[in-house]
């Protein structure tokens, strides 16, 4: 997996590739972690990520909690397959998808 960051005021965009499953969703939440303090927009680039577990999945519910309270949290890019998951979990309800 690989994070790649951009900030752009208060945006912050986080563009993940691979697979966000149990070895690599501490690494988002770390990235995330030190950066969301004063953003007031979070988007999640998913155009290259693969495959997202349900350690991926908390991650989204963690930053959408943070998000809710102090701007707004987009995802962006999804594919098929991550779109399947989001849609049987329910998450296709709870998260914007662009």
């Amino acid at each position: 997996m690989t994070i790649d960051k951009k900030r752009e005021g208060e945006e912050f965009t986080l563009k993940v590739s691979g697979r966000m499953d149990t070895m690599t969703s501490p690494e988002v939440e770390k990235v995330l972690k030190s950066e969301l303090a004063d953003a007031k927009m979070l988007v999640f680039d998913f155009s290259d990520l693969e495959y997202i577990s349900s350690a991926g999945l908390r991650v989204l519910l963690s930053a959408q909690k943070v998000m809710s309270r102090q701007g707004k949290m987009i995802v962006r890019n999804v594919n098929d397959t991550v779109m399947d998951v989001f849609t049987v979990t329910g998450f296709s309800d709870i998260l914007t998808i662009e």
